[in-house]
C-alpha cells in the first residue's frame, strides 16, 4: 500500500485516533433490526465502523438494500443479488429484469450474494447453478465485484467461474468457513475472503485460524464483515488462544457486550473481528483495519 493509499484511506474520518474499518457484508434489512435502524448505523459509527455494504438475497431484498442507501448516503452501500436458497424463485424474465435495473445503481457495488449451497436443498442444484450463472453475466456485464456465497460446493462454483475467467471482476468469498484447502484454491485464484465472528466458533486447526496463523491468506486478500445479525463473534469461546483473547480491546469489548447477542449480532462487533484477525495473524490491529478498509475501498470503489 502507497502512502496516497493510506492517506485515501485515512482521509474517511480525518484521522486516525482510533480503528478505521469497513464492513463489506450485513442484513441490515432484516427484521430483526426492526424501528431502531438509525441507532444501529450510528453505534457503528461510534465503533469506528465508516463503511457498510448490505447485501442484496432476493430481489425485494436488494431493492430494500438499495432504498438504505439514499437513506445513509456516503455511509450505506448496497450489493444486488439472489442467494443460492433462494434460486428457485427466479422463474420469470420481469425478476431478472428487476434485478439488473437495481444492480446498476451507483450506490450498488457488487453483484450478490450469489452463488451455490449444497449443505441445504432449499432450491434444487441444477437451478442454482443457472441462477448463479447468470448473475456472473451481470457482473461481468457491469463490471462490479462478485459477492460469493459457498457450502459444500466449491468444485461446481469454480467450474462456473473459470468459464467466465478472461471477464471476470474481482470476486469477494463471502464470510469464509472453509477448510485449509479450500481457501487456498481460492487465494490462488486471486480471490478476496471475508472474515466473520465465525472466527471464534472455528476449530484450532480450522480453516480460518490456520490460514492466518500460518500466513496463507495475505492481508492485500482479506477482507471483514459482520453478516449481522448472524456470526455473533463470541469472544468468551473456550478454545480461542489466550494470545487472541488477549488482543481484544475494552473498547471493542464493549461494543460487542452491550449491543450485540446470538440472537443479533450488529455492525459495531467489526472491530473485534478485526482485533481477533491481529491476533491470529500476529500483527496490529491498526495494521489489520487499514489493509481491510483499502481493499473494500479499492475493490468496491466505496470511496466515492
Amino acid at each position: 500500500m502507497t502512502s496516497e493509499d493510506t492517506k485515501n484511506v485515512r482521509d474517511l474520518k480525518g484521522c486516525y485516533e482510533n480503528l478505521i474499518v469497513v464492513d463489506v457484508g450485513a442484513n441490515l434489512t432484516n427484521k430483526k433490526y426492526g424501528r431502531d435502524l438509525d441507532s444501529v448505523v450510528q453505534r457503528a459509527k461510534d465503533a469506528g465502523v465508516q463503511k457498510i455494504m448490505v447485501t442484496g438475497t432476493s430481489v425485494k431484498n436488494s431493492k430494500e438494500a438499495l432504498r438504505l442507501t439514499r437513506l445513509y448516503p456516503g455511509t450505506i452501500y448496497s450489493t444486488a443479488g439472489v442467494h443460492p436458497h433462494d434460486a428457485k424463485s427466479m422463474v420469470e424474465e420481469d425478476m431478472w429484469a428487476e434485478l439488473h435495473e437495481t444492480a446498476q445503481a451507483p450506490e450498488c457495488v457488487a453483484i450478490g450474494e450469489c452463488g451455490l449451497n449444497y449443505s441445504k436443498d432449499f432450491s434444487e442444484p441444477g437451478v442454482q447453478r443457472e441462477v448463479f450463472k447468470r448473475q456472473v453475466e451481470i457482473a461481468c456485464d457491469l463490471r462490479k465485484p462478485l459477492f460469493v456465497h459457498e457450502k459444500e460446493a466449491q468444485e461446481d462454483l469454480l467450474k462456473i467461474l473459470d468459464d467466465f475467467a478472461s471477464r471476470l471482476p474481482p470476486v469477494v468469498i463471502h464470510s469464509f468457513s472453509g477448510s485449509v484447502e479450500q481457501g487456498i484454491k481460492y487465494i490462488e485464484k486471486g480471490f478476496y475472503l471475508g472474515i466473520t465472528g465465525y472466527i471464534c466458533k472455528d476449530k484450532s486447526d480450522g480453516g480460518i485460524r490456520r490460514l492466518l496463523s500460518e500466513n496463507i491468506l495475505p492481508l492485500d486478500k482479506l477482507l471483514v464483515e459482520t453478516d449481522s445479525p448472524f456470526m455473533y463473534p463470541n469472544m468468551r469461546a473456550s478454545k480461542l488462544p489466550l494470545h487472541v483473547k488477549d488482543s481484544l480491546t475494552e473498547r471493542s469489548m464493549a461494543f460487542v457486550n452491550r449491543y450485540c447477542t446470538f440472537q443479533r449480532n450488529e455492525p459495531c462487533a467489526l472491530p473485534a473481528i478485526v482485533e481477533l484477525v491481529a491476533g491470529f495473524l500476529g500483527q496490529s490491529p491498526e495494521d489489520v483495519a487499514l489493509a481491510t478498509a483499502f481493499n473494500a475501498l479499492k475493490i468496491f470503489g466505496l470511496s466515492q
